[in-house]
This record gives structure tokens, C-alpha cells and sequence, in this order.
């Protein structure tokens, strides 16, 4: 069920998906818990989970057999699951080949993304970017899934690279 609302399989998952996670930051707002006692309560939220949903779980989804296609399924989840952190780690030794092979590129590159990150952070409150961090997280696979973000890095290379023929052909 979890992987049908990522994906938006219904076209009402993503306002709910995203009326959740709004009540649950405002929720967090307004009652500006302590950092012990936020991590307590988020400890206890999954502690509560870990021990109610195998007792409820039957009960609310029914005790169906595991289906060919419910395993289908669940192994397109896990090869994604994989695919995403390979993907990850080869955007890690890249940075770090990067670093043995232009030590001075990195560090410029490295020095501005910090610098960027680190205004951002000083500008935005915590708690927003926090918020806007973890709904992008859980749009993504959705976005992904109708292919939202194909078209806008399809549209942002396609305006890059005209700046850069334009950029050419200034020089030129």
C-alpha cells in the first residue's frame, strides 16, 4: 500500500500524502518540542508501530495469500531500492575521484556547494527546510513514476546547453 501512495496510483494520494506530513510539521510547530523530547516521541511512535502492526495488520488488510503479483512487486521495489543506492555510491566515488584527480576542483566545488548550503540554511528556519526536504522525499517516486522530473531536467539541459552555444558563439 505504502509503495501505491508513493507512486500515486490514485490521483487523491499526493494531497493526502502531503496533508499528513503538513499536520505532522505543524503538529511539531506548535508544540516546539525539545530535541530529547522529539527524538523520545518519534522513538516511541516506531516502538508502538513495531508492536501493533503485526497484531493489526491481518486484521485491516485481511489475511490474503501472498500473490505472484504482490511478489512481482515486491521485487521491482527492492531492484529499485538497489538501483537508488548504487546510484549513490557511484555519485560518491565520483566525488572522490574527483578529489585524487583534481584535488583544486574539488575543493573549489566543494567550498561553494558548503558555502551555498550553509546560506541557505542560515536563511531558511530549520524546521521549513526540514519540511520541504522530507516532502520532496516523499513526492519523489511519484514525480518520478509520471515523469515530471524527466521533463524538467529535459527542459533545464535543453536551456543550459543553448547558453552554452550562445556562449560559443559570443567567443566565436
Amino acid at each position: 500500500m505504502t509503495d501505491k501512495v508513493l507512486r500515486w496510483e490514485r490521483a487523491w494520494f499526493p494531497p493526502a500524502l502531503m496533508s499528513v506530513v503538513s499536520f505532522s510539521f505543524l503538529m511539531i510547530y506548535y508544540l516546539d518540542p525539545s530535541v530529547l523530547s522529539g527524538v523520545s516521541c518519534f522513538v516511541m511512535f516506531i516502538c508502538l508501530a513495531d508492536y501493533l502492526v503485526p497484531a493489526l495488520a491481518p486484521r485491516i488488510f485481511g489475511s490474503n495469500k501472498w500473490t505472484t503479483e504482490q511478489q512481482q512487486r515486491f521485487h521491482e521495489i527492492c531492484s529499485n531500492l538497489v538501483k537508488s543506492r548504487r546510484r549513490i555510491v557511484g555519485w560518491w566515488k565520483r566525488l572522490f575521484a574527483l578529489k585524487e584527480e583534481k584535488p583544486k576542483m574539488y575543493f573549489m566545488t566543494m567550498l561553494c556547494s558548503l558555502a551555498v548550503v550553509a546560506w541557505i540554511g542560515q536563511q531558511v528556519h530549520n524546521l521549513f527546510l526540514t519540511y520541504l526536504i522530507v516532502s520532496f522525499l516523499l513526492l519523489f517516486p511519484g514525480l518520478n513514476q509520471h515523469g515530471i522530473i524527466t521533463k524538467y531536467v529535459g527542459m533545464a539541459k535543453r536551456e543550459i546547453n543553448k547558453l552554452l552555444k550562445h556562449k560559443e558563439k559570443k567567443n566565436e
